[in-house]
Order: structure tokens, then C-alpha cells, then sequence
């Protein structure tokens, strides 16, 4: 399946990129989590291995490292992990990020503070957000990761 941003998804992508990388990095995790469900279980290869290489380099990282990997990616800063990220396709890139979500999930990739709270700014994107359909929201998954780096 093809995705391209679409005019449902297109206000939702704007208004995430105005976030700060924190706050962008905890919606990926609140999305990873209102989508996990109905998620396929397991990608083709050609998606799965080198997302999961890219995914091994930072799950390797110790806590801090881990979340600066993170916020590398977002902002494109210069490293050896933003480039191996750069050069994944679309699928690939929200791959990382799925299998992001699950190590924190399960403890192996730094977790957003259980005293987080999104800034008050994100309640029109979330709304946004809770009009979209499944379909959409991955939609506006891979037009947001691939706008990345």
C-alpha cells in the first residue's frame, strides 16, 4: 500500500512538526499505543531487517544514549545512527519506530517518565488525531517519520 499525505492527515503532520523533539518523541509513543492492536504482526524482510539493524544500534545505548539517538533522528543531527536511518524506506523508518515502542514496552529502550505530561498544545493534535481512521493514522505515521532526518 502506498501512502502520501493526504488532506486528512496533512494539519495533523504540520502541527506535530511544531512540536519540540521531546514532545514529539512522546507522541510517537501515545500513537504507537492507540494503533498497536491492529497493527500487522510482522513486516516483509526487506522492512524488518534493516529497520531492525538501525533499532539494535540504539537499543545497544545506555538510557541516555538511547533517548539522544531519538532525538537525533528528529532533528537530523550528524551521526553514524541518523545516517543508517536516512537511507530506510518509509516502512522501514516507522519500523524503527514500532520496534522503538516495544523496547520501552518492555524495558529494553529508555521509557517516557511516568510523570509525563504532554504540554497543553497537543489537544488540538490530538483531536486531530481521534478523527482519523486506522488507515490514517498510519498514514500520518509514515508521512511523520519520513519527514524525519
Amino acid at each position: 500500500m502506498t501512502y502520501t499525505l493526504d488532506q486528512a492527515t496533512k494539519p495533523a503532520l504540520e502541527a506535530f512538526q511544531r512540536f519540540d523533539v521531546d514532545t514529539q518523541l512522546a507522541l510517537l509513543w501515545y500513537g504507537y499505543l492507540d494503533i498497536k492492536d491492529q497493527l500487522q504482526p510482522a513486516p516483509p524482510q526487506s522492512v524488518e531487517v534493516p529497520a531492525r539493524a538501525v533499532f539494535d544500534r540504539i537499543q545497544n545505548l545506555n538510557p541516555q544514549e538511547q533517548l539522544q539517538a531519538q532525538r537525533d533522528i528528529i532533528n537530523g543531527a550528524p551521526s553514524d545512527i541518523v545516517s543508517g536511518y536516512q537511507a530506510l524506506s518509509s516502512n522501514a523508518k516507522l519500523e524503527v519506530w514500532l520496534l522503538l515502542a516495544q523496547g520501552m514496552e518492555n524495558g529494553s529502550v529508555i521509557q517516557v517518565p511516568s510523570d509525563y505530561q504532554l504540554p497543553d498544545e497537543t489537544e488540538q493534535f490530538t483531536a486531530m488525531i481521534e478523527k482519523l481512521n486506522f488507515e490514517q493514522r498510519v498514514n500520518f505515521m509514515l508521512c511523520a517519520v519520513q519527514a524525519m532526518a
